[in-house]
């Protein structure tokens, strides 16, 4: 138990450093959630929308959704662990971004996706980020309510928004989007800066409206506090670029909004590993975080993986549920210097079962 609200003791900020620093520590950062990978279920207001197949900002009553973030919230007043909680618009579970950039936004049994716009090359190169419009100005309405009922008790940061391949893959179709890359290769290396430069910008109009907490920036997803703005990184559409087509088309496009967020850490996934080279050669990336997918492959295999980043010099993040065994492997196998686990637990009993294996 804790006397703080939602058990953000100030003292754990130092912790963060640490890790930031990766200075020499005797464990890793460690802390727990009780939610899954798709929380839009943890929010009794999506029932409003009933059986619609489509999500518009109309439907998104923000009020309704502030009780059950809090709620999720009050799980660090009984889970003693590291971790500065917060919150972001829906967390995680609205696209946001597609949304801002024209994409129907469909409600799935337990996720929300953009769907693909399946536009001509030359409409994508025109698309903007508007800030008059529907969808933007519900984002900042959520994010300027959670500041309120935060009162400074809890971080809000942005939400979870896909990359530029990935937004390319949305506006033009996946399919299309990949032959662009041969067929029209100037223009798409133009589309994919392009959707760099909406990504940061949005991240900037959010920042705006968002305070600092105790000196620093958030990100809610991962509970990552640190001392510089901080940016949420993604590329899940260069699951299917080869080495070569990822230097030329995404490192550009990367190196733009790392450079632009001095706090910065990319979110990769298994299937992502085997252009781990590639990333790292994009030296203004901060931080790495990996999920373990339980469709992935066994976590033995990814170690190799993380001991690669950390041998790069670079702090590293890891989010997931691990078994008993799987919780020792890591901690044997991996340096704790500049080492987050990230874990996600069915039950408290489960927690307290992995809690002294972390060193907690």
């Amino acid at each position: 138990m804790t006397n703080y609200p939602y058990g953000n003791d100030p003292a754990k900020i130092a912790r963060y450093r640490d890790f930031w620093n990766r200075e020499a520590v005797a464990r890793p950062l460690v802390g727990f959630s009780l939610v899954g990978w798709f929380p839009l279920n943890e929010f009794s207001a999506r029932q409003s929308w009933g059986n619609a197949e489509y999500l518009t900002p109309e439907m998104i009553d923000v009020e309704a959704f502030l009780p059950d973030h809090l709620r999720i919230l009050r799980e660090g007043e009984r889970i003693g662990d590291d971790l500065i909680r917060g919150a972001c618009p829906g967390q995680v579970a609205i696209p946001w971004l597609p949304g801002m950039l024209g994409c129907q936004v469909r409600i799935l049994p337990g996720n929300v996706l953009g769907e693909e716009r399946n536009l001509s090359l030359d409409d994508a190169l025109k698309v903007e980020l508007d800030s008059d419009g529907p969808w933007f100005r519900k984002y900042m309405e959520f994010a300027e309510a959670l500041v309120r009922v935060s009162n400074g008790t809890f971080p809000v940061s942005h939400s979870a928004e896909i990359g530029p391949t990935d937004l390319h893959a949305v506006l033009r179709g996946h399919g299309p989007s990949l032959l662009d890359l041969t067929d029209e290769p100037e223009r798409a290396a133009e589309l994919l800066l392009r959707l760099a430069g909406i990504f940061r910008d949005l991240a900037e109009e959010l920042w705006k409206r968002v305070p600092l907490y105790h000196g620093g920036y958030f990100d809610a997803q991962y509970s990552l506090w640190g001392p510089r703005p901080i940016v949420r990184m993604q590329e899940d559409a260069t699951a299917v670029y080869s080495p070569r087509l990822f230097r030329r088309f995404v490192q550009p496009a990367d190196r733009l909004l790392a450079r632009h967020f001095a706090g910065n850490f990319i979110h990769l996934h298994s299937t992502s590993m085997f252009l781990l080279e590639a990333f790292l050669e994009i030296g203004e990336i901060q931080c790495y975080e990996v999920n373990h997918d339980a469709l992935g492959p066994p976590l033995k295999a990814m170690v190799p993986y993380y001991r690669r980043i950390q041998d790069a010099g670079k702090p590293l993040l890891i989010r997931g549920s691990f078994l008993p065994g799987e919780m020792r492997l890591l901690m044997d196998s991996l340096d704790p210097r500049g080492l987050f686990l990230n874990i996600m637990a069915e039950s408290e009993r489960e927690i307290e079962e992995l809690r002294p294996l972390t060193g907690l």
